[in-house]
């Protein structure tokens, strides 16, 4: 037919003929112009509203009409009897019913979408005049659709000729959209009741026939399979189970027909699904076996890798584990099969396979364990008790799957999957994660025990060769449990937390679910009693994985902070974190150091500034040393210079943390001010800068000029060994620098008079000043001698320094004392001062040594000597051996045990060595235990 002559016309205007209802038809389903459609879906709309269309309805099912014509007929008819009923009436329902039942059985053939919208309309009707006018519906549908014989003469019948597996078929569909048709309709409620009562006695009729049918050897599978989804249909209305479980028993037969798997699956999932199913207890408890019958055929499916079967069958299981598992759990003396089908849905959450690539299955059941464990849970504590007993063991097992089910495939293998198989996974797992979460409610400290065993082993074990997916699952299950629930009291966490730094990280995937773990247990840093073991954990773990920890970095960052500014651990424990959070900081990438560094240190620097105000009294000055001694940590392992130094061209971030230090400098002079004659908050201070000077280096150099100065006052103040080892720093950087050599220069001759001037007063008390004292100069004299030809250093003075330290009984100072020697004695020949005083008093300086080794120190020093002695003999031998006879030619010097053989031959064999130091330490100890009589006593 031939659309309107002008569609552009407004459609509203046209008359309403089948011929013009046609022309609106083709214009929708065939024009391409858009707003022609729209015209035509319009006119048409409002054509099926109107009183006509209950006559051209049938005009458009007429069977030389194309089918999408056929259809808006039988649509049309749907939407006149489901919207305008009231409009026909009374005495024409029933030629609109024998009229309704002719065409359904012209279209029993097809096509399929008109057949069903008309079967949908006589459902419609039938809705319309049950009970009161039509009080068997589905008898008399049934009867309309037998086969009749040749010579009868009932016209409402199915001819002969018709097709009967096409007419069994069309009764099913017409018996399918029946419910269907009364779930969509929108009803009053009194009116919804009535018809639900009047369907529900029709059930008598429907379910015999439905049984026949899946029974019959004749029937087709198509016929079979209308039937599993007209009970599908039915079962929406609330029939009882108890009239029906035969039937649902027959859908179990059904399964072992590849064609009907699917649909039978659907079908028996949709009635045991069914709450009101639990008032059938028997007949629920009958379909048991046939659910755990299907488990060999579950067993073959997972093991063939067929996921749709074991997808089915899992379905079923659950259906009936979930719906029923409080009905079922009351039947006692039914525990073992309900135990049985429990351990059926424990196979399939452990079903072989990666989720979702090779197995969809597993994540059906995870909702099942949160019924299970609440139903188990919600009974009385008797009860309870017998429960748990059963269940407990099911539930370690559970644990034990999911955590199976949680392990990433090869990373080869992970690397192939598409980026939506990925997603499906992360969900899953987050889903695996809320139930562990779940099911230690259940378990409790003893699930975190076990997990804590497992991990252990895997760990210390050598015999155990396991892989890194069993120890990231290990772990993601800690931190599924940890992530809601308190576990820092568990007495299993500082062990676990032990256990971290053997977990070798191989993978991007181990790492994340670590750093997570991390990040729960750094939680633990709260508590006061887990300090020792979260804080040192942490400072190892920034410190052998900080490159790994850029993600979680903000999060250790703002836990720890907290810890910090409460001030929740002693004092030791701060400084570890401090150093932990240096070493974190360090991996960071150089913008990034800045920013989190100004936020870690202000508030500590706002805290030292209100205490500078204060005046001093004890609370104050642990509170100043302790803040100050979290800076100095912090600097110890912020070690920015390998990162600064490999960002060609880049920023370096160093000069911005001297800007920190240039901030907090006038702040630490008002602190000194206060504090200059308290060596504690001295060396607290002269830390910060000791630390920075050794993080820093060169870029340490603004602030020399100033340190210097500082560093000088303090020291004249009030004389402190931490200064002159904050000097030894400066100089061994910082001397060879030509714009620092005037400030350096100045510093150590301030500091060089100073200490001569306690020298001279006796240093006897002073140890670490002299040791300190040593040290600098061993430095002065390796990196920059020329400072020893200024007319400010009284180079004799020094000597003797030296010789007065060697004669010190503490070990570090003579050691200091030595190393100055030895650093000294190579330059003698170079620089005429030193060349002068060791002419002058270098014969003292052998007498004092000898004095040592003859008794004089203990016998623990002689190898310190033993190195000056090597040295005098490598760079002045003929001096050496001149002032050795000298001296050991007086009697009983250095001891009245030795015999002037015996003296000789020492001189002797300790000229002869020039360069082997292990001889010379021999050849001094033999000396000095003839010195003291205990050669030969076993020493």
């Amino acid at each position: 037919m031939e659309p309107p002559a002008n569609p552009g016309d407004s459609p509203v205007e046209l008359e309403l003929t089948v011929e013009n209802v046609e022309s609106a038809l083709y214009q929708l389903y065939f024009d391409p112009d858009m707003e022609h459609k729209n015209v035509a879906q319009k006119w048409l709309t409002q054509a099926q509203g109107s009183a006509q269309a209950w006559q051209f309805c049938w005009a458009l099912l007429d069977p030389d009409k194309l089918p999408e014509v056929q259809f808006f007929g039988a649509s049309t008819l749907h939407t006149k009897i489901s919207r305008h009923w009231s409009d026909l009436p009374a005495d024409q329902h029933e030629g609109l019913r024998m009229q309704l039942l002719s065409h359904i059985l012209h279209f029993s053939q097809g096509p399929k979408m008109v057949l069903t919208r008309l079967c949908v309309a006589l459902a419609a009707m039938a809705l319309n005049l049950i009970p009161q006018a039509w009080s068997q519906p589905v008898a008399d549908m049934v009867r309309a659709f037998q086969p009749q014989k040749p010579d009868s003469e009932g016209g409402s019948g199915a001819e002969a000729t018709q097709d009967p597996h096409a007419h069994c078929l069309t009764l099913l569909e017409l018996l399918t959209v029946l419910p269907e048709e009364f779930q969509s309709s929108r009803l009053a409620q009194a009116r919804r009741a009535q018809l639900r009562e009047a369907l529900a006695g029709e059930w008598a009729v429907v379910c015999p026939m439905l049984r026949q049918l899946l029974q019959s050897q004749d029937s087709s599978n198509k016929v079979k399979e209308k039937v599993l989804r007209c009970l599908s249909s039915w079962v929406g209305l609330d029939v009882p189970l108890g009239e029906s479980h035969e039937l649902v028993q027959d859908c179990f037969t059904a399964l072992s027909n590849p064609e009907l798997f699917d649909t039978a699956v659907e079908t028996i999932v949709n009635v045991i699904s069914q709450p009101d199913c639990q008032r059938y207890i028997d007949a629920l408890v009958s379909l048991m076996p046939l659910v755990l019958g299907l488990h060999d055929q579950l067993k073959t499916a997972a093991q063939d890798g067929d996921m749709e079967t074991s997808h089915g069958i899992c379905r079923i299981a659950v259906a009936m584990g979930e719906t029923h598992s409080r009905v079922l759990l009351e039947q006692v003396e039914h525990w073992q099969e309900y135990l049985a089908l429990v351990n059926m849905i424990l196979f399939c959450t452990g079903v072989p396979g990666h989720y979702p690539v090779s197995e969809t299955t597993s994540s059906l059941t995870l909702t099942f364990w949160y019924t299970l464990q609440d139903d188990i849970l919600s009974f009385e504590e008797e009860k309870q008790v017998v429960y748990l007993q059963v269940y407990r063991p099911v539930y370690f097992q559970l644990v034990d799957v999911l955590l199976h089910k949680s392990h990433y495939p090869s990373q080869d293998d992970y690397a192939s999957w598409s980026s939506d198989d990925k997603e499906q996974f992360r969900i899953y797992r987050v889903d695996i994660s809320d139930t562990l979460m779940y099911v230690y409610e259940m378990l409790g400290a003893e699930l975190l025990s076990n997990l804590y065993d497992r991990l252990g082993r895997q760990l210390m074990d050598p015999q155990q060769s396991a892989v890194w997916q069993d120890t990231e699952a290990l772990l993601f299950g800690f931190q599924s449990i940890a992530e809601t629930i308190d576990v820092n009291y568990s007495d299993v966490i500082p062990g676990l937390i032990g256990l971290i730094p053997r977990i070798n990280i191989s993978n991007v995937m181990l790492a994340d679910t670590m750093y997570i773990f991390i990040y729960c247990i750094s939680t633990g840093l709260v508590k006061p009693e887990l300090s020792v073991s979260s804080v040192s954990t942490l400072k190892r773990i920034c410190r052998e994985c900080r490159h790994d920890l850029g993600p979680y970095a903000q999060d250790i960052l703002t836990v720890s902070q907290d810890v910090l500014v409460k001030e929740i651990h002693k004092s030791s424990q701060s400084m570890w974190l401090m150093q932990a959070l240096g070493f974190l900081l360090s991996a960071l990438p150089v913008e990034e150091i800045l920013v989190r560094l100004h936020s870690l240190i202000t508030p500590h620097v706002q805290q030292l500034d209100t205490l500078a105000q204060q005046e001093p009294n004890p609370k104050n000055k642990q509170s100043i040393i302790h803040i100050l001694g979290m800076l100095s940590s912090l600097f110890t392992t912020l070690d920015i210079n390998k990162q600064a130094d490999s960002l060609e061209g880049a920023s370096s971030p160093r000069p911005t943390v001297v800007v920190v230090l240039q901030q907090v400098f006038t702040l630490i002079q008002t602190i000194l001010s206060k504090w200059l004659d308290d060596s504690e908050v001295v060396q607290a201070v002269c830390g910060v800068f000791d630390k920075s000077v050794r993080t820093l280096l060169h870029d340490f150099g603004p602030m020399v000029a100033q340190l210097s100065g500082m560093l000088g006052q303090i020291y004249i103040a009030f004389p402190q060994a931490s200064a002159l080892d904050l000097a030894r720093q400066m100089v061994h950087i910082f001397a060879g620098e030509e714009q620092h050599i005037s400030n350096i220069k100045s510093l150590t001759e301030v500091l060089t008079s100073a200490t001569l001037g306690i020298f001279q007063q006796g240093p006897r008390d002073h140890p670490d000043i002299a040791e300190s004292f040593m040290h600098l100069h061993a430095q002065i004299l390796k990196r920059k001698p020329d400072l020893y030809l200024s007319d400010q250093l009284d180079v004799k003075a020094l000597f003797y320094c030296g010789i007065l330290s060697l004669k010190f009984p503490e070990t570090p100072t003579v050691k200091a004392a030595s190393l100055f020697f030895t650093e000294l004695l190579p330059r003698c020949k170079d620089m005429p001062p030193l060349g002068d005083v060791l002419q002058r008093d270098g014969k003292l300086l052998i007498e004092t040594i000898l004095e040592a080794v003859g008794g004089g120190s203990p016998r623990s020093l002689t190898e310190h000597f033993s190195e000056v002695l090597l040295s005098l003999n490598r760079h002045c031998p003929a001096l050496l051996s001149q002032w050795l006879k000298e001296a050991l030619q007086t009697p009983g010097f250095p001891s009245a045990q030795v015999s002037t053989e015996q003296k000789h031959t020492f001189s002797q064999q300790l000229l002869r060595e020039q360069t082997n130091k292990r001889r010379v330490k021999e050849i001094v100890k033999e000396f000095s235990l003839l010195c003291r009589g205990l050669q030969g006593s076993g020493y």
